[in-house]
């Protein structure tokens, strides 16, 4: 087998390490929305400023990366293959799913404001917040779907090289192109300064990371050295950009972190911003690879939370939203202490329900026993 060549897993495989990695992306995203979504990041505390908040921001990063190792786990080995046309397509109803609860979270984190502005935002004449990163992936698996046969057939060199041309087209593209003078039209591509939103080509080379990493996880999974290789490999390039984010920072560390915890170089993407989340989302990357299913089984709650990622976001905007600021009139009414409380039970809510939700789904796809007859009696 050539270094170029994918091999699919064997049937009904799971890498339970996926979910992990996933569910720690979803986890620090409930974290960072329960507390920012009770008080102002301003009135945290300097300890929840940094390091909590600050290390929240790993988690928009490794969102995209996972979203592009499990397409190349899960999707890219079976693009050749003739069932290939109903694959593309379920992922395609996957991204009008996503679409669909998009918009009807954005009514929910939108519910105490304007019908204006709640119309305004289904109509993308303006973006949500917290739920926006489910824009990106509705209109994202539109179209990766089509991009997939292409990536497994193209050469290695070329995958390998891909992310720096989509890096330099998203530059250009932001800095030199008006988009017919429609500057949503522009947040939904490169992103935009005036909205929260995720560009789908200012992300994509975060998502080719990920089928990069897929790649080499499909496989290298079972062997557990070159699994650990591949971990280790991953924390060196994490190691790099921190450092690099620490050198840039020089003295004024502590001052850089706060000004990232208030999204400073989120949208669009700045540098500092970049290799602090990038570097921190490698890093869990890495400890999720290394650890294989062993650490998926021993973080249960974190991986079952990841196994159902979209459930995860209905369940906890709908609380934060509805339960905490709405019902209970928690919304800037409690201190940073009993916000992250809130969070860290959120978290573990969340996972119970999506853990008795999937029996529920399993018990009810179980075809039932044909009746057994006892003989009748001589």
């Amino acid at each position: 087998m050539t270094a170029d060549t994918v091999a699919p897993p064997a049937p009904r495989q799971r890498i339970d390490a996926i979910d992990l990695a996933r569910g720690f992306a979803v986890c620090l995203m409930i974290v960072a929305h329960g507390t920012n979504g009770l008080m102002p990041y301003s009135d945290f505390p300097d300890w929840g400023q940094v390091p909590v908040h600050a290390i929240t921001k790993f988690s928009s990063s490794l969102f995209f990366i996972v979203f592009g190792v499990a397409l190349a786990v899960a999707f890219v080995p079976k693009t050749s293959s003739p069932d290939w046309p109903a694959r593309r397509n379920r992922l395609l109803w996957r991204g009008l799913v996503v679409l669909f609860w998009y918009k009807a979270l954005t009514v929910v984190e939108l519910w105490d404001r304007s019908r204006d502005e709640i119309v305004d935002t289904l109509l993308y004449r303006d973006f949500p917040s917290f739920v926006e990163i489910l824009g990106f992936y509705a209109i994202a698996l539109l179209w990766i779907p089509w991009l997939l046969p292409l990536w497994a057939k193209a050469p290695a060199w070329v995958r390998w090289l891909s992310p720096w041309p989509v890096i330099a087209l998203s530059w250009w593209l932001l800095n030199h192109y008006e988009f017919g003078g429609i500057p949503q039209l522009q947040a939904i591509f490169v992103e935009h300064p005036e909205y929260y939103t995720w560009g789908q080509l200012s992300r994509l080379p975060l998502v080719l990371i990920g089928l990069l990493v897929g790649g080499l996880l499909l496989r290298w999974h079972q062997d557990p050295r070159r699994r650990l290789l591949l971990a280790g490999g991953i924390a060196l390039a994490s190691a790099l950009l921190l450092a690099w984010f620490a050198s840039r920072a020089g003295g004024q560390l502590q001052e850089t972190l706060v000004a990232i915890g208030r999204n400073d170089g989120k949208h669009p993407p700045g540098l500092s911003f970049s290799l602090f989340s990038v570097g921190g989302a490698l890093g869990l990357l890495a400890l999720c690879i290394a650890g294989g299913n062993l650490l998926a089984t021993l973080l249960r709650p974190i991986a079952v939370v990841g196994s159902d990622a979209l459930m995860a976001f209905i369940i906890h905007i709908s609380v934060i939203f509805i339960l905490f600021r709405n019902t209970w009139g928690y919304y800037q009414a409690v201190s940073y202490t009993h916000a992250l409380w809130l969070s860290l039970g959120l978290v573990l809510a969340t996972a119970l329900w999506i853990w008795l939700w999937s029996l529920g789904m399993r018990a009810l796809r179980k075809p039932a026993r044909a009746p057994t007859t006892k003989p009748a009696d001589d």
